[in-house]
């Protein structure tokens, strides 16, 4: 049993030292875009109870299905290019499971190409969010959610923007927040904040005081409700 638990937040910025909490791995500090574990704490403590089961469709290092199984709760996790052996490979925009059978989703996807995830050509984290591809792969995502959540039930998204001196700013995040609507009701939006990312450096410092230009500071959590929708609308476009 882990010790020195997380607190339960309840303002919307988040601030969390450490990938990890308590004196166990959940998932792999070390992994590339690895989600702290306190998110997924924070959120299952509100949003599931005991026995619900939870689906983690872009599972990376698998930090959802070891805080999920600690909190007894029972845990899908799902990735394109499977980290360990007890994450089940799987492209998210075909999610292999049953219609409202899900208790709680939560999703930490790419928000751009920035990140090196796989060679595998159907990774959505190897289109750049500067092309419209990026958002409509995405979109299948966020149909395939909604559609294994059970009525008024809770996913939460993890998402950030993107900066690069060829493209500027683009905010992928308000992007993908409208996107959501189409399907989701906003329970609440949270900032994350960003910590040990390898722009976190006196050098990239330096240069976003030179060059007149911000490094990512934050996430966004998009903390939303399933939505009762015309999905032949939506989908049969």
């Amino acid at each position: 049993m882990n010790k020195n638990l997380p607190k339960i937040e309840t303002t919307t910025l988040w601030d969390f030292p450490t990938q990890n909490y308590g004196d166990v791995p959940h998932g792999d500090n070390k992994f590339r875009g690895v989600t702290p574990a306190f998110i997924i704490w924070n959120l299952l403590q509100r949003y599931t109870q005991e026995g619900d089961l939870v689906v983690d469709p872009m599972c990376g290092s698998g930090t959802t299905i070891d805080v999920a199984k600690e909190l007894n709760r029972k845990v899908i996790g799902f990735d394109i290019n499977p980290y360990r052996k007890d994450i089940i490979k799987n492209d998210a925009r075909k999610i292999p499971l049953d219609d409202e059978t899900v208790d709680f989703v939560f999703i930490d996807s790419p928000y751009s190409d920035n990140i090196k995830y796989s060679d595998d050509f159907n990774d959505i984290g190897n289109i750049s969010c500067t092309k419209a591809e990026f958002y409509i792969e995405l979109e299948k995502v966020a149909r395939e959610i909604h559609r294994i959540l059970k009525k008024d039930k809770i996913m939460g998204w993890l998402i950030g923007d993107h900066w690069r001196k060829k493209t500027g700013f683009i905010p992928v995040g308000f992007n993908i927040f409208n996107m959501l609507n189409k399907y989701f009701d906003p329970v609440d939006i949270i900032c994350v904040a960003r910590r040990n990312q390898t722009s976190n450096t006196p050098f990239w410092h330096q240069k976003a005081i030179k060059y007149n230009f911000y490094l990512r500071g934050f996430k966004y959590l998009f903390v939303m409700r399933k939505k009762i929708i015309n999905t032949q609308v939506i989908i049969g476009r």
